[in-house]
């Protein structure tokens, strides 16, 4: 009993002491802990990861703007109204026709249409695009820019108290001197061409843009444009981009309905499983390549396969008999051929068999009178011994006597 004692005594002491450093240990941690709250931007999902204008359609609502935003025009569902904003983020280029007529006789009757050019690397050629051709503008090509590297630069947008900013850098630029008025607004020179112009077209405008990009949420990676600030990283939450955007949507401002069209920026599905599901198609690659491996014989290039050991009666024959008419015993070889056909022929019909000369000849062509190939010429030439080194002869007659032999 003693000695159990003392053993329930150390064990107990142990507790204590585990116990004990445990409890030291939580004080520790707890002395310097501090509970903070931290703010934390996820992914963006749905209509905000697809739409590039998500963000300006927030703020357009947020400011007391009726605004509508889809991916296509569809004019007959979404009637316009005369004091209604257009902004196609697109290339115009993707309009059909009846849709850009429809768009400028509605922005004759006072509507406002934002358009942009077609992106930079493509080559237009002798190509019309919708809409910018009938306004009479007037766009840049590749070949245009051989000479003059500032019609693909970069312009500085100014804003008071901020510094410069970037934009319509790699764009394609524009002239308007085939319009039929003057424009309201005009960004750029006859140097190195314009970036953005506000044409007058009838009772509204049409605004051209070298691009669109400082409307988009590229960049961004959450919806922080509103907290005070601290504003988002998208390009139009930027000030100077934000300040930007309302002079372009200035002239309808309030007055009707925004539409913003726009092509949703979904991956595709390759992009989509090379980033997001490498997890799954990583291990099955390499269960593909060890099995690929283990499947595999050798390495090096192809070695034709060692030849089969041949056993055939029939070609140790036919070799047996090329040895011995090469050393001379041809004679031999027909008289083994005619003795056995008279064998056989001994036993089918012994009377020819007896007989010898024209007789046995008149017999025998009677006999293979039906067979081709057979006749007494042929039948009598078998049954001469050939001349010595006449090869020509001597297979003639081994193979009219064995045929002779077989149709016994």
């Amino acid at each position: 009993m003693g000695r159990m004692s003392r053993q329930g005594l150390i064990a107990l002491a142990l507790l204590a002491l585990v116990a004990l450093l445990g409890f030291g240990g939580y004080s520790l941690w707890r002395k310097d802990y501090v509970r903070s709250e931290e703010m934390v931007d996820l992914p963006r999902t749905g209509e905000a990861a697809s739409n590039p204008l998500y963000v300006l359609k927030l703020a357009l609502a947020k400011d007391g703007v009726k605004v509508d935003a889809r991916q296509r025009l569809l004019l007959s569902q979404h009637p316009l109204q005369p004091r209604d904003t257009v902004l196609i983020y697109r290339d115009p280029r993707t309009l059909a026709a009846p849709d850009a007529k429809a768009l400028l006789e509605w922005v004759a009757r006072g509507g406002h249409l934002i358009v942009r050019t077609p992106p930079w690397r493509e080559r237009l050629g002798e190509a019309k695009v919708p809409v910018l051709e009938e306004v009479g503008v007037t766009l840049l090509d590749a070949a245009d820019n051989e000479d003059n590297g500032q019609r693909s630069g970069c312009a500085n947008l100014y804003e008071r108290g901020r510094e410069s900013q970037l934009v319509f850098c790699g764009a394609r630029r524009f002239y308007f001197y085939n319009a039929d008025a003057a424009p309201e607004a005009a960004w750029g020179d006859e140097d190195s061409a314009y970036v953005y112009a506000r044409l007058p077209y009838g009772e509204g405008r049409v605004d051209v843009l070298a691009d669109m990009d400082f409307l988009s949420n590229r960049g961004g990676s959450a919806l922080a444009a509103f907290a005070g600030v601290r504003h988002g990283d998208d390009e139009v939450a930027q000030p100077s981009n934000a300040a930007f955007a309302r002079q372009v949507l200035a002239p309808n401002y309030r007055a009707g309905t925004i539409h913003l069209i726009y092509a949703a920026d979904v991956p595709s599905l390759w992009q989509t499983l090379i980033r997001n599901s490498w997890m799954a198609w990583l291990p099955l690659l390499l269960w593909l390549a060890a099995w690929l491996w283990q499947r595999m014989q050798r390495f090096g290039p192809l070695r034709p396969a060692p030849a089969m050991e041949r056993r055939s009666l029939l070609e140790h024959i036919v070799a047996s008999g090329e040895h011995i008419y090469r050393y001379g015993y041809g004679p031999s070889l027909y008289a083994s051929v005619r003795a056995a056909f008279l064998l056989r022929l001994r036993r089918r019909d012994p009377y020819a068999a007896s007989i010898e000369g024209e007789a046995q000849l008149e017999l025998l062509a009677q006999r293979y009178k039906n067979e081709p190939g057979l006749g007494p010429a042929q039948i009598r030439d078998a049954l001469a011994h050939p001349l010595a080194r006449d090869h020509a002869a001597f297979r003639t007659r081994i193979a009219t006597l064995i045929r002779m032999r077989n149709r016994l």
